[in-house]
């Protein structure tokens, strides 16, 4: 699991620091995870700040009314008892089959949106992809708003963004730290990552226990431990995070191979 820390971290050019930029925090329950919302930089305060966070937690709850395997009536539950056919739910269903799919080629098998049910059996369940995936839908309005940088933290997997506009580096650069918690001791960062854009996902056992789930061996994975991966997307730092902490050393060299601009932590 990872958070941003305290604080925005300038790195000016010159000796005196820059003014600490306004900033601003939103919060809801959506997925059944804490996700907020931080702007830092311009008008934080105005109403295009707020309505392009409105808008972000739409689409989140959008997503969620979709792909929820906890909703009776969301698509994906009805399109698995079989009441709709895909064609009669939202086109983002077929998408997110199509990105399984090409998840799955990527990984060499050490992902996949076939996962256990209560029965016993497997079922589509693309739930290892959509919250990086909605999270990074969520961000384009958030993109739109000038001289703001963004992050948005989904119950520990983090997205940071910024308007064109601001720089990557300089004293007018808004630079993010985020923590990731050490598995072993979850009272303990790890390590810290700075971002000014960019994703980080952790995927592990110590906040959720034994719920990954091993398509090679067919079993949830237990063992201590955890995978953080950073890139400009929160979607495939997801699936490459899960993927590498269940993976073989197969995963891990598609990983070295192909993910171009993703890196990765083993704690």
């Amino acid at each position: 699991m990872s958070s941003p820390l305290d604080g925005p971290v300038n790195v000016p050019t010159k000796p005196q620091l820059a003014p600490v930029p306004a900033r601003r925090a939103w919060v809801e329950q959506i997925m059944g995870i804490p996700i907020s919302i931080h702007l830092r930089g311009g008008q934080v305060e105005g109403a295009k700040a707020q309505q392009a966070v409105a808008q972000a937690f739409a689409m989140l709850r959008e997503m969620d009314q979709i792909f929820s395997t906890y909703r009776a009536d969301s698509d994906l539950m009805r399109l698995r008892r079989e009441e709709v056919p895909i064609s009669g739910c939202s086109p983002l269903l077929e998408e997110a089959l199509r990105i399984g799919q090409e998840a799955e080629a990527a990984t060499r098998g050490a992902f996949t949106t076939l996962l256990p049910t209560g029965d016993g059996d497997l079922a589509f369940d693309p739930t290892g992809l959509v919250k990086g995936w909605a999270v990074d839908r969520a961000s384009a309005p958030l993109l739109e708003l000038e001289r703001v940088s963004f992050c948005i933290n989904a119950g520990g997997d983090v997205l940071v963004g910024a308007h064109p506009s601001l720089p990557a580096t300089g004293p007018d650069a808004i630079v993010w730290r985020v923590g990731v918690e050490d598995p072993l001791d979850r009272r303990r960062i790890g390590h810290t990552l700075t971002l000014v854009r960019g994703a980080v996902a952790t995927s592990g056992t110590a906040a959720r226990g034994a719920h990954l789930y091993d398509p090679a061996s067919g079993e949830m994975v237990g063992r201590p431990g955890s995978v953080t991966v950073t890139g400009p997307t929160l979607l495939w730092a997801d699936i490459w995070a899960t993927a590498l902490f269940v993976g073989s050393a197969d995963t891990r060299e598609a990983f070295a191979a192909h993910a171009a601009g993703y890196t990765s932590t083993t704690l």
